[in-house]
């Protein structure tokens, strides 16, 4: 792979609070453009895996390293990573009570254009790609007047942290079960959101129990992820391996 924007070595990682290893040595490349995405039962390491990739302190890397972009991600902070391109749409996205999502992807946008040194957007043209963006997730522009999450249902929030990946334009976008409890439409809005930003710089690393994700993103690679390690990695047919012979098979 000649282009990576993704190297994870041996990567350890455990829960800060408690010491617990979820992951016991983490081995994974991602190239430009690719999408990949990890499989596996509950409590294997999934959401730990992209939680340590965006950098929250719930976690403490033991050992292993990680490079984005050929730099030393683990020398970054949580905000260094995001204004990076690095991009966590969240399992469970809270409610910011006082923060108003208009204003909350304006300081984003601003922030990590600021970073590239480009200049902020005017009102208009971020309104512009604001209001166009909502209606491509289809996002009842009544929900945006509201505080940020507040009063949304599961699958407003999931397809509210959708609209934030499209707002941002990440170079890499982590989605961790974004479409846990969507409906078909939701999910086919997630399908569309994230295929319509697939270029050859932009890559993703989807976290999902679901094989109807899959039904509208179509993966590079799929990896089965176990006891806080790769067991197996390969290309959508893998899929088809866990239906008929579910995750004991990788064990």
């Amino acid at each position: 792979m000649d282009n990576k924007i993704l190297e994870i070595k041996n990567l350890k990682a455990l829960v800060s609070e408690t010491g617990e290893e979820i992951l016991s040595g983490i081995d994974l490349e991602i190239g430009d453009g690719e999408t990949h995405v990890i499989m596996g039962p509950n409590g294997g390491g999934k959401s730990t895996l992209v939680n340590v990739i965006a950098g929250r302190d719930s976690y403490e890397v033991s050992s292993g390293s990680i490079k984005f972009k050929s730099k030393n991600l683990l020398n970054m902070n949580i905000d260094e990573r995001s204004r990076e391109g690095i991009f966590l749409a969240f399992q469970y996205p809270s409610e910011i009570p006082g923060v108003r999502p208009w204003q909350f992807m304006k300081a984003a946008v601003d922030a990590k254009r600021k970073a590239n040194g480009d200049p902020e957007l005017s009102v208009r043209e971020f309104s512009k790609i604001y209001d166009d963006n909502l209606k491509k997730i289809n996002i009842n522009s009544d929900l945006m007047k509201r505080s940020l999450n507040e009063g949304f249902s599961g699958g407003e929030k999931k397809r509210n942290e959708v609209f934030q990946m499209m707002m941002l334009e990440p170079n890499l976008a982590l989605l961790d079960e974004t479409d846990s409890g969507l409906d078909v439409d939701a999910l086919k809005a997630v399908g569309d959101a994230v295929n319509n930003l697939r270029d050859s710089k932009r890559s993703f690393l989807i976290v999902t129990h679901y094989q109807r994700l899959l039904d509208h993103i179509k993966p590079d690679f799929v990896h089965i992820l176990i006891n806080g390690k790769i067991a197996e990695s390969g290309n959508s047919d893998l899929v088809k391996k866990i239906e008929n012979d579910g995750y004991e098979s990788f064990a």
